[in-house]
């Protein structure tokens, strides 16, 4: 009997829709644009697009739901949220605009930083205080909370965040307010105890910010969701994925929109683990490269590594500092503006830049014949005869070869250059950009990325991971079945989960047992809660633990995690142990005879995930198959094009093997072997590209 899992992926220029059989382990994709105006239209052309296509009505699918999405992400970054108010303890009404007084560039004069998502005339102040120990000193009067909630219905607030002082150790005067803004507005109300309670004012504040900034932006949305599934029939309940690569439900998610910040990145690293964990590789790097954006995680040891802070809205991409750094678990990546859509541009200088800017899906590049003018990558691509325009997305969607011609002509122009060279420079640049990200996320994991295998997905990966391979000196690439919908079919391998965390100082030789243990059950309590509503059976739940510690004294922590179960698994010596280790790891040395502090506490609830072997449905063959076709192609600057031989996906069976330059096509996306590259397909379905043998990396 069929048990269908549907799974979504809204994406900056494409939403993406994968249907699994886990009995027959059959796998149904398709593409659609994404209606940024209005996101839930693309959702639903696409969802109904599938369906037809693989012959399943809504009834049929009782699983949940599986939902990723950059919703959150775009609107902090394109300043497009809410509006929402804030509320503060007198005297810190200003927090969001100092922020923690740390200057990303020392010898600027005119640095600059992202405007706050709640500006100071929706930020409102209240008498009240809470003391570091969690004493309630001053609790908020009913005059005072009557003369804020008119200030917020003056203001017409649409949600709000309240962030009071000290609040991580006590939230009672948080949740006083909360309570009486909610009885008296009806708009959604959050509070930073429940979103990030940590010490640290502007990182919780901010936090709380961006929530509360989003929360009308998702709510609708999910809520418009919901109600479509249900009129369609659809049996399953929607989980949305987080940015720390679990999944919740969609009501959790509504309360919590900022941990779902890197929602879609998330799902591809999980995909990424999924198939390092089935090709037995301890470290590869994922390489997501879609419409708008570029990601790039390195999986170590079989899994990504997990921050407890996440910067967006960055004004600077390598400039730490310089955008929001919001207190909530996400799986480390780098994210950069470069994807099929980014726009290339000449600089005040006459230099040729591609990107952040990008077409999106409305207008997109001038291919896409929708009122695009400007030279975009996929336009480039176009040019150089690295994409069909009669074969993009199966045909169903062609492309304008002259409208991206005549878009590359624009820059060629100011270059001094022909359209064609033009187009070269900016398929280079942008592969430049990626590798340099790429980089800059090795350097900050501590690993030298040279030689590391590659992993390419997402609709314009396949085309540019080999060059970005040949900028890392790379010589691997996998190309997997289904590569284009990668990170849609990662959130069908995510678990249910939830990471949680709660400040509580204390000197490891002093602290009290009885007092931690009684925040980690408040913390397992809410993890129930939170995976009971994802439809998690209580026996199934697992808790991990972890705190964030350093040596007294220090103003910065590490995170060290000791262990599993159902209470603390970890002595004084055992903590001890772990935090020198990392300690050591991370600084060559540890500090002798200086106490360490235990500073926050950190939980994990999680279900293990269900097993999943998808069909890829590629038959046997060998030897070098035969092209469908044959195309001029140019691969760089100053180059004659090649005649190159075009393959399609499925016509290649386990064993094919042919020798770059190659093309190789499908629906949802193209694969580029370039020249000096051997291509073979292996027995689980992925295409993988090698280095040939005495070709010279460039």
């Amino acid at each position: 009997m069929a048990d269908w899992r549907l799974a979504v992926d809204i994406g900056g220029t494409f939403t993406d829709v994968v249907l699994l059989d886990t009995a027959s382990g059959r796998v149904v994709v398709d593409k659609t644009l994404t209606t940024p105006a209005a996101p839930l239209d693309g959702v639903r052309g696409g969802v109904s697009q599938l369906l037809a296509k693989a012959g399943v009505s809504p009834a049929e699918i009782t699983a949940p739901i599986v939902h990723a999405t950059t919703l959150i992400t775009n609107s902090l970054i394109e300043g497009r949220t809410g509006r929402a108010a804030l509320v503060a303890t007198t005297g810190f009404g200003d927090t969001l605009l100092i922020r923690d007084e740390h200057r990303y560039d020392m010898y600027d004069l005119q640095i600059e930083f992202p405007d706050p998502p709640i500006g100071r005339d929706l930020t409102f102040e209240i008498d009240e205080r809470t003391s570091a120990q969690g004493a309630v000193m001053v609790a908020p009067s009913e005059a005072d909370l009557d003369r804020l909630a008119a200030q917020l219905a003056d203001a017409a607030a649409e949600s709000v965040a309240v962030c009071l002082l000290n609040s991580y150790v006590n939230p009672a005067n948080e949740q006083a307010v909360a309570s009486h803004l909610r009885r008296r507005l009806g708009v959604p109300v959050c509070i930073s105890a429940e979103i990030s309670p940590q010490i640290r004012e502007y990182p919780r504040m901010i936090t709380a910010a961006c929530n509360a900034a989003t929360m009308p932006v998702i709510g609708p949305y999910l809520d418009e969701l919901q109600k479509w599934l249900a009129a369609e029939g659809f049996g399953g309940a929607v989980l949305m994925m987080l940015s720390n690569g679990g999944v919740v439900s969609a009501d959790d998610a509504a309360r919590g929109p900022i941990r779902l910040v890197e929602s879609g990145p998330a799902a591809g690293a999980l995909a990424g683990t999924w198939y390092a964990q089935r090709l037995g590789s301890e470290r590869l790097l994922c390489f997501d490269m879609g419409g708008t954006t570029a990601k790039a995680c390195l999986i170590e040891n079989g899994e990504p590594a997990l921050t407890n802070t996440f910067e967006v809205a960055r004004i600077y991409r390598f400039k730490k500092g310089s955008g929001f750094p919001v207190s909530v678990p996400s799986v480390d990546l780098v994210e950069i503006g470069a994807g099929g859509g980014s726009l290339a541009r000449l600089d005040r200088f006459g230099l040729l830049k591609v990107g952040p800017e990008s077409a999106g899906a409305d207008p997109g590049p001038a291919c896409y014949g929708r009122g695009g003018h400007t030279a975009a990558v996929t336009d480039a691509d176009v040019v150089l005869g690295l994409l069909d325009p009669d074969a993009f997305l199966g045909g169903d969607m062609p492309l304008d070869a002259a409208a991206a011609a005549g878009a590359t002509a624009g820059p060629a122009e100011g270059l001094g250059l022909s359209p064609i060279d033009t187009a070269a420079g900016i398929h280079e640049v942008v592969n430049q950009n990626m590798a340099a990200a790429a980089r800059m996320h090795g350097v900050e994991q501590g690993v030298d990325l040279r030689g590391v295998t590659v992993l390419a997905f997402g609709g314009a990966g396949p085309v540019h991971a080999c060059g970005v391979a040949d900028l890392l000196e790379s010589d691997r690439v996998i190309f997997p079945v289904n590569a284009s919908v990668l990170s849609a079919f990662g959130t069908l391998v995510s678990p249910v989960r939830i990471d949680l965390a709660r400040s509580m100082p204390r000197l490891l030789d002093h602290l009290d047992a009885a007092e931690r243990d009684g925040l980690l059950d408040e913390l397992r309590a809410e993890g129930r809660r939170v995976l009971s509503a994802a439809g998690v059976p209580a026996g199934d739940v697992r808790f991990r633990y972890g705190l964030d510690a350093r040596y007294s004294g220090q103003g910065n922590e590490i995170t060290v995690w000791v262990g599993t179960g159902e209470a603390w698994p970890a002595g004084d010596d055992d903590v001890r142990s772990a935090f020198e280790s990392e300690y050591r790891r991370i600084y060559g040395m540890t500090i002798p005879d200086v106490a360490i502090e235990a500073v926050t506490w950190r939980l994990s609830a999680y279900a293990e995930s269900v097993p999943v072997r998808p069909d890829t449905g590629v038959s046997v063959s060998g030897g070098e198959p035969e092209p469908a076709s044959r195309r001029p192609v140019v691969f760089s600057r100053g180059s004659a094009p090649v005649e190159v031989p075009v393959y399609r996906r499925q016509d290649l069976g386990v064993g094919a093997a042919f020798a770059g330059p190659a093309i190789v096509e499908e629906r949802e996306t193209t694969t580029v072997i370039r020249p000096g590259w051997h291509a073979e397909v292996v027995p689980d379905g992925s295409l993988v590209a090698t280095r040939a043998a005495g070709n010279a990396r460039p």
